[in-house]
């Protein structure tokens, strides 16, 4: 550094209680934040929503902003996640695809030859331009609250392409996997560098940090995801690793993977609900903060029965090195809004340091 170069300012963000958690720094209170905070739970997500399809919505830089200012403002939660859908940077490139009321994304052509990688072309700034406008609409809003950038690991998305739209055996994808390794491995690596521009992107635009939704590869043995998936998921995580910024690994049903999903390169590893987190702490091993994990359908049931499930993960989190609380999947739709803003309160009150 020469004389006249001033180091750089930290983030108005980087003091705040979820980055601190993150980084496994000491905290003021546990921080919060929810997998689908902004969504079909809120009444105002719905009234805005009314008549926009679900990719649209995406593309509008200010109707995103408001999507994902509304559960900070009404939750009071310590970040917010960038709305979009992990479809979004292969509809940006030009896959023919919809996301389908009910059902979910819906690919017209699935990918299941070699001839089908050329349509998966790089994706370029220009190509998400409406992510950079809304990232920097929302930055200027939250001030020193976090904005959590996100994208959909290879693997999962990888599903969706050969699968042609949701499924819940894969026999597709792993037909591919097992059956075509080579031609499997050419997708995943080219869908990694797709996903690392797509995160690059928000980051570069003012994300604090980045979550990878590998929603689908918990369905896969520990030995499959260890030869077939992680390589490409850690491409993308160190694709990002130079911008400083924490990076998030999640998927579902994940308990046998836990480890392997922090050695892809994850500073926090996101647990589900099935694996209490002084267990999951156990199997991912030192060096990395953990984020979760209450059931979802927890917030159903009475005020008294949320409290004493929350208490439950605070107490297996206490001796964790760093801990975000958030669900174990996102918030299912139907919760009562007002369910997700006591617990966050209760949260934040009951880890007062």
């Amino acid at each position: 550094m020469s004389a006249n170069t001033q180091p750089t300012p930290p983030p108005a963000t980087y003091d705040s209680a979820f980055l601190k958690a993150c980084r496994r720094e000491p905290v003021p209170h546990t921080p919060v934040w929810f997998m689908r905070q902004a969504g079909r739970s809120l009444p105002e997500y719905r009234k805005v929503r009314e008549g926009i399809p679900m990719l649209e919505s995406c593309m509008r830089p200010e109707l995103v902003t408001e999507i994902t200012l509304q559960p900070v403002r009404r939750h009071d939660v310590d970040a917010a996640i960038f709305f979009s859908d992990i479809v979004v940077p292969l509809k940006a490139i030009g896959i023919d695809l919809d996301i389908k009321p009910g059902v979910g994304p819906v690919v017209e052509h699935p990918i299941r030859t070699r001839a089908d990688l050329d349509r998966l072309r790089d994706l370029t700034p220009e190509d998400v331009s409406y992510v950079t406008e809304a990232i920097g609409l929302l930055t200027r809003e939250l001030g020193s609250t976090p904005l959590i950038g996100f994208a959909g690991a290879p693997f999962t998305l990888a599903s969706y392409l050969v699968e042609g739209g949701p499924s819940r055996t894969y026999e597709n994808a792993k037909a591919m996997m097992y059956g075509d390794p080579e031609l499997w491995a050419d997708l995943l690596d080219r869908l990694a560098d797709i996903t690392a521009a797509f995160l690059k992107v928000q980051i570069e635009a003012g994300a604090s940090a980045i979550q990878l939704f590998d929603s689908w590869v918990g369905s896969l043995a520990p030995a499959d995801y260890r030869r077939s998936v992680m390589p490409a998921s850690a491409k993308v995580f160190d694709a990002v690793a130079g911008y400083g910024v924490p990076r998030i690994h999640f998927g579902v049903g994940t308990g046998e993977l836990l480890k392997l999903m922090g050695e892809a390169g994850a500073d926090v590893v996101g647990v589900d609900w099935r694996v209490p987190l002084d267990e999951a702490a156990r199997r991912v091993g030192p060096g990395k903060a953990l984020q979760g994990n209450l059931d979802p359908t927890v917030l159903f049931s009475t005020p008294e029965a949320v409290e004493t499930k929350t208490r439950e993960v605070l107490d297996a989190a206490a001796g964790l090195e760093g801990h975000v609380f958030n669900l174990g999947h996102g918030v299912m739709p139907s919760t009562d809004p007002d369910a997700l803003t006591r617990l966050v309160e209760y949260v934040h009150t009951h880890t007062a340091r």
